[in-house]
């Protein structure tokens, strides 16, 4: 089998704990249920026809154990007969049918032949192919309601980064970018605001992202934090009327490789004396003493230093309590790693749309984490670069 049609059981086992993988085992069972109700009444929910044979009379509750956990049902009841749906029965294997479907989703894109195939395996019956495709488009559905929801108010800071997969195009094996977008909004929440798939260096994609990104809502941008990947820059500048902050560890890593191993120590302490700095115009004139003391044993490094200058101390000009998240994509980086080993499990991807399920199904999962967390900016200084003056009041706990 190829390596991105992964055996089932490795999915499960190398994601064993992932909460999204029982949210969707839940999900697709409580809908294959209403499903075979259907087919038992002659009526879907809250249908009216000459045909219903039966009706609806709630719900009972069911844990039922899994690999990846409890997961918790809500089980149909009807008002005449009874009803127990057969992949809940004693030794049989429905949970692997189960994931099955949700790997189908999310990795190769669901077809209803395999859909119905699997349906069978779990030993129901009589669920039509039109039910089948509803399936499979309420599973895209959650996803992309997700990546597509308006965004409202004032997103100050914007973090933009990418990560790497492979898939298949033309007959071809190449490699990606998925890109993520991060904001800020004006109460110090972040939320992951958008995902796109495509070439990172091409001017064309950054202008389509950013614009897809303003449609939906994104405004009051004041500093974008990124890479220096080329085009991006340019697209920014078309879209936002926004400074560019270039990422300051992904500089470091370039400035370092100006330097011998032996030198690199010394490299990195002197550049970190202007990061140091208490004001912009420190920082600068710090800057520029580093830049002056290199001139003469690494020019290219001096040169380098003097042409990335007002990019990757962007950040001094903004409020001092939120300079150590904003001066880097720093935030999205255990983002991107839980991304990576997710997606290296799959290995190749058949197609854009499937790294989008996925990818998509782990950014939904996160956003809803970080909403139950604490603020992930103090408010102090927040009115300061936002275009509403005017503080929301916010439930969300500090601290």
């Amino acid at each position: 089998m190829a390596k991105h049609s992964i055996a089932l059981a490795e999915l499960v086992e190398k994601g064993a704990q992932d909460e999204v993988v029982r949210e969707l085992l839940s999900h697709v069972a409580e809908r294959l249920m209403e499903f075979e109700i259907e087919q038992r009444t002659g009526a879907e929910y809250g249908e009216r026809t000459a045909e219903r044979s039966n009706s609806r009379n709630g719900y009972r509750d069911r844990l039922w154990e899994t690999r990846v956990g409890s997961v918790d049902l809500r089980i149909p009841k009807l008002r005449r007969g009874s009803y127990f749906p057969a992949f809940l029965e004693p030794r049989r294997t429905a949970e692997k049918a189960l994931a099955a479907v949700i790997q189908e989703a999310y990795i190769q894109g669901v077809s209803t032949r395999s859909v119905d195939e699997l349906v069978k395996a779990m030993g129901m019956t009589g669920i039509s192919k039109s039910q089948v495709s509803r399936l499979c488009a309420d599973i895209d559905e959650r996803v992309n309601a997700f990546l597509t929801r308006p965004l409202e108010g004032d997103w100050p800071y914007l973090w933009i980064d990418a990560t790497y997969v492979k898939v298949r195009q033309a007959g071809r094996i190449v490699s990606v970018a998925v890109i993520i977008a991060v904001a800020v909004n004006t109460d110090g929440v972040r939320e992951i605001v958008g995902l796109a798939v495509g070439p990172s260096e091409a001017e064309p994609f950054w202008l389509r992202f950013l614009r897809d990104l303003t449609r939906r809502g994104l405004r009051g941008v004041k500093l974008v934090i990124s890479d220096a990947h080329l085009g991006l820059k340019a697209a920014i500048a078309k879209v936002f009327t926004a400074t560019w902050q270039r990422c300051r560890v992904h500089f470091m890593r370039n400035a370092l490789a100006y330097a011998n191993k032996g030198q690199r120590q010394m490299v990195l302490a002197l550049i970190n004396t202007a990061f140091a700095q208490e004001t912009t115009e420190a920082a600068h004139d710090q800057w520029r003493v580093v830049a002056d003391h290199f001139r003469g044993k690494l020019p290219k490094l001096a040169a380098f230093l003097d042409e990335a200058e007002d990019d990757v101390l962007a950040f001094t000009g903004f409020p001092r309590a939120h300079r150590k998240q904003i001066a880097s994509t720093n935030p999205l980086e255990r983002l991107n790693a839980e991304i990576k080993r997710r997606t290296d499990v799959v290995g190749i991807f058949p197609n854009e749309a499937a790294i989008t399920r996925l990818v998509g199904a782990l950014l939904l999962e996160q956003n809803d984490e970080w909403q139950l967390q604490r603020r992930y900016l103090s408010l102090e200084g927040l009115g300061v670069v936002s275009d509403n003056h005017t503080q929301r009041l916010s439930a969300v706990v500090t601290g």
